[in-house]
């Protein structure tokens, strides 16, 4: 009776729990193992023969980071993929294992779609649908630092963020785990046709059951910019799905300045840190009724105010990532300015000078637990 029960369970949480099993196994025979349990759960598997096949022995690549890199293939039928070819520094088991067990048994319009994988000894390789216009920083960080409202209209880049946090909103609430990503930012958001965005890159992703509200890890996890402060320091909150809204909030920002957070390069020293000078302007243009120097239009002041709210440096002050939803779905009237600074005005320089610090390389990652 137990066994059947077990069976019955769903394949999420079948996965999750031989997930546990795992975790701390980094050989390629505990990975084999753990694939050859849950291969009926599991996506089409590939010889490497086969990716090089696919890959046309790796001519076109479109995309390279400390993972490894990625290759344009071709499945039977015509079918465009992308191969993500993982790097020997990357193949100790745990990553490959948590982009395999989420992103291998969940499906979502805002979700890129795991189509298979290779794990042939140190050979590894996940196969995801074929984005036609790659990521989304892109577009957000053209030359010149324009912003990224010369690419899409006001409405698009709404359309773009509403997809975004839906996405967020299945992995939270629609799944029969609780998943946390730990890691949205540009690179990691992929764009489909009409610039459908899709959530990609699970391999510091979390499984946790629905009802827990708050969530332990032993290592920090995430990019430095995007991760929330609870991540470094217990003493800002409790880790739980609104770390999750702080990355999503840091990357709305980026998306309505058409900039990184923090730029050196920025002539003013007022605008090195966007989200406090953003901040400052509202509040100064809401005191004073003046629009001087803030030339933003009412959907970018509206993702601006959400942005806002996401990045609050106490977790129990964002709103969850449904509420976040219902405030880009409103109009600007029904928003208001956080009450309160996301970080104390005079911690704002050091802040600044951290994240200036770090350079915000793509790469720089915490260390998996």
């Amino acid at each position: 009776m137990i066994a059947v029960r077990f069976i019955l369970l769903p394949p999420t949480i079948l996965v999750f729990l031989a997930y546990l099993l795992f975790r701390s196994k980094n050989s390629t025979d505990e990975v084999e193992k753990f694939l050859q349990n849950q291969q009926s759960l599991m996506p089409t598997r590939y010889a490497y023969t086969d990716i090089i096949r696919i890959t046309g022995n790796f001519r076109q690549k479109l995309g390279q980071g400390g993972f490894g890199s990625v290759f344009k293939g071709v499945l039977p039928g015509g079918i465009l993929v992308a191969v993500k070819m993982l790097g020997n520094s990357s193949c100790n088991g745990d990553e490959f294992i948590n982009e395999v067990a989420t992103l291998g048994t969940i499906h979502h319009f805002n979700v890129v779609r795991l189509v298979g994988f290779c794990a042939e000894g140190s050979k590894r390789a996940l196969i995801y649908e074929y984005m036609l216009n790659g990521s989304l920083d892109k577009y957000i960080f053209t030359n010149g630092n324009k912003s990224c409202s010369h690419i899409f209209t006001l409405e698009k880049l709404n359309e773009i963020a509403l997809g975004i946090a839906r996405g967020i909103e299945y992995l939270h609430r629609g799944c029969d785990m609780q998943i946390l990503h730990f890691d949205f930012k540009p690179n990691n958001i992929l764009l489909y046709m009409n610039f459908n965005p899709k959530l990609s890159d699970f391999g510091l992703a979390k499984l946790y059951p629905r009802e827990r509200s708050l969530v332990t890890i032993s290592a920090a996890r995430g990019t430095i910019g995007y991760m929330a402060p609870e991540l470094v320091s217990r003493s800002f909150g409790s880790i739980s799905h609104k770390s999750d809204v702080y990355s999503f909030g840091m990357l709305l920002m980026e998306m309505v300045g058409g900039r990184r957070n923090a730029d050196p390069h920025i002539d003013r020293l007022s605008r090195v840190y966007y989200p406090s000078w953003i901040y400052d302007k509202l509040v100064e243009q809401q005191h004073y009724h003046s629009n001087e120097n803030l030339d933003l239009g009412e959907v970018e002041k509206k993702l601006s105010l959400v942005a806002l709210w996401c990045i609050q440096i106490n977790s129990s002050h964002r709103p969850d990532i449904s509420r976040v939803i219902e405030m880009l779905e409103s109009d600007l009237d029904s928003l208001r300015i956080p009450t309160s600074p996301f970080f104390a005005s005079d911690s704002l320089a050091d802040v600044a000078e951290i994240e200036l610090d770090c350079s915000y390389d793509s790469d720089l990652v915490s260390e998996l637990e």
